[in-house]
């Protein structure tokens, strides 16, 4: 029995050419496929792991909002002038909450979300509308690494946060009175002693607790 491409042999003479072009089709498809083994893989989400991971909430008051924590990042920045802050920056009534971490990837030097993190955003939205989380308030803390200004870090990691926030809400229709974006810029290096790596440039996700709802100002009230 003949093979397979024995039996498409043109007996005008084009075997030959069918043999190059199929030659050809099977490099350019491992290109792609070496192209796509030597990417970055985007960080896999499990919904229900995060919204597991988010439904401790402490039974503390939390007195701080999302626009005191912007004012505190520009006062940071103009009390301890420098390339990089001398320390991050700490916030204490935060670090008892449930959080996570997550990575998006965006556009270099924008506030454009790619493709590859189009699925991470949807897991997010479908933690946040689990059962357990509905009526919390959530925190979206965008961090940046020192590549750029720290002023205009802070800004940019405003407007991703605040991008990632929009696109929780439309399409994905999240209770937007529920989210506040935070943009801190490198003030919280994940690795200070590393400032351009790209650890350092991560999501934050922490449940404020209360069922507490944000006005456009950043201030809580309680959800009707």
């Amino acid at each position: 029995m003949q093979s397979g491409i024995h039996r498409y042999r043109l007996a005008d003479g084009k075997g030959a050419a069918m043999r190059a072009h199929y030659v050809s089709f099977v490099v350019a498809v491992l290109v792609i496929l070496v192209a796509i083994s030597g990417a970055p893989a985007q960080q896999q989400i499990n919904s229900g792991q995060l919204a597991t991971s988010l439904a401790g909430v402490s039974n503390t008051k939390l007195s701080l909002t999302g626009a005191q924590m912007r004012q505190a990042v520009l006062d940071n920045i103009r009390n301890y002038p420098g390339t990089l802050p001398p320390r991050p920056l700490t916030f204490p009534q935060l670090e008892n909450l449930a959080q996570f971490v997550v990575e998006v990837d965006f556009d270099f030097n924008s506030a454009v979300i790619r493709p590859s993190s189009y699925r991470t955003i949807g897991a997010i939205a479908d933690a946040l509308h689990n059962p357990i989380l509905l009526g919390y308030g959530i925190l979206v803390i965008g961090h940046t690494d020192s590549v750029g200004g720290r002023q205009y870090n802070v800004g940019l990691s405003q407007r991703r946060a605040e991008a990632i926030r929009d696109a929780l809400v439309d399409p994905f229709n999240v209770n937007p009175a529920v989210l506040d974006a935070v943009g801190m810029g490198e003030e919280q290096l994940r690795d200070p002693a590393h400032p351009t790596s790209g650890v350092n440039r991560r999501v934050q996700l922490i449940n404020v607790g209360g069922k507490f709802c944000f006005s456009p100002s950043g201030e809580r009230y309680v959800c009707q």
